[in-house]
């Protein structure tokens, strides 16, 4: 294969653009730069350089990804190739460790020298469970420290989140891994509300209430694992677990496009109207390609739609706060935030 920073640019502005409630716009698809346990941070550093090379203009990080040091340096690069700040989106995310009301700004400050920006497009709130682990740890993992979903304690964090704002440190603030009723006592208390939401969403995981509440509520559903994150920790793996990538239907359509499975993927949750954030050192340029190239059918989308198998990947176990519950706690099944 080519080295995809030598191949020619495709043109960013046929990217598709989500616009948030603020009226500012998104690329509808960016680069995610979450290594997992085996893709080092210079690695990631090089592929954020050539995805930027070929048309991306959005980048998804995070500090818990221990490699935004070295993205900053690629940052700095992009920057002198002459792309202007103002054409990308760049987000970060605040760890569950640092929900503290001493922490947050700090925190976010850290991510920017880092990063070696003066603002974030986006500044999310990782997970809305202050619980620490640490890193690489087996998912039976627990804090002593830990807490559930605590509103008023969240509440806290979200007031130093809009200060960000305020500030000028970020440009908009959002959620991730959140669930509708939790989403409700957000919309209803922030002075500034959540412009985007983070969450996992690939054919075999849709979550049509959630996504059609965020869409409902002015806020951007920004799509983690849209191709099944075949990447991820040994760890994170159970035997219920399925490709999306591997379903017949996929593969079909993918041959009737001559595109790789994982393309139909991201082109499916660019249609749907979510913004996927594939992580790829390699094949960020098929995945560009693969948007922008013709759209699936109605009825391939229809297809799509009918393969939904509830299946989530991402299930949070280190977040689990007592003895004694399953990772369904974390995801409000019965449509209430589960008690303490």
């Amino acid at each position: 294969m080519s080295n995809p920073e030598a191949s020619v640019s495709l043109d960013p502005a046929a990217i598709p653009q989500r616009k948030l409630f603020t009226g500012a716009t998104m690329p509808a698809i960016g680069l995610g730069t979450f290594g997992s346990d085996h893709v080092s941070a210079s690695e990631i550093a090089e592929a954020v350089k050539g995805a930027a090379a070929v048309g991306y203009r959005h980048f998804d990080c995070a500090s818990v990804y221990a490699n935004e040091a070295a993205i900053g340096a690629s940052f700095d690069q992009i920057l002198r190739t002459g792309i202007k700040r103002e054409d990308l989106w760049i987000t970060s995310k605040l760890w569950n460790d640092k929900h503290g009301e001493d922490q947050v700004i700090a925190s976010c400050r850290q991510s920017l020298a880092d990063l070696r920006l003066s603002y974030l497009d986006l500044y999310l709130v990782h997970w809305p469970f202050p619980n620490f682990h640490p890193p690489g740890c087996d998912v039976s993992s627990r804090s002593p420290d830990a807490r559930p979903y605590i509103h008023e304690n969240f509440m806290r964090t979200w007031r130093k989140m809009e200060e960000l704002v305020d500030l000028g440190l970020v440009r908009h603030i959002g959620t991730s891994n959140m669930t509708i009723p939790k989403l409700r006592l957000v919309l209803r208390d922030a002075r500034i509300k959540p412009a985007v939401n983070e969450m996992e969403l690939h054919p075999h995981f849709q979550q049509p209430e959630l996504f059609r509440f965020v869409l409902d509520n002015g806020i951007q559903p920004v799509g983690y694992c849209p191709i099944g994150s075949p990447g991820r920790p040994e760890r994170d793996r159970t035997p219920t677990d399925t490709a999306p990538t591997d379903d017949p239907v996929i593969v079909r359509i993918a041959m009737r496009h001559r595109i790789h499975p994982a393309a139909v993927c991201i082109k499916w949750a660019v249609q749907r109207g979510q913004t996927p954030i594939p992580f790829s050192t390699h094949h960020y340029r098929e995945n560009l390609e693969g948007v922008l190239l013709e759209p699936l059918t109605d009825d391939e989308m229809s297809a799509i739609a009918a393969i939904d198998r509830n299946c989530r990947l991402i299930k949070g176990q280190v977040f689990l706060w007592k003895d004694g519950q399953t990772w369904e706690d974390l995801w409000d099944p019965n449509g209430e935030i589960t008690s303490p």
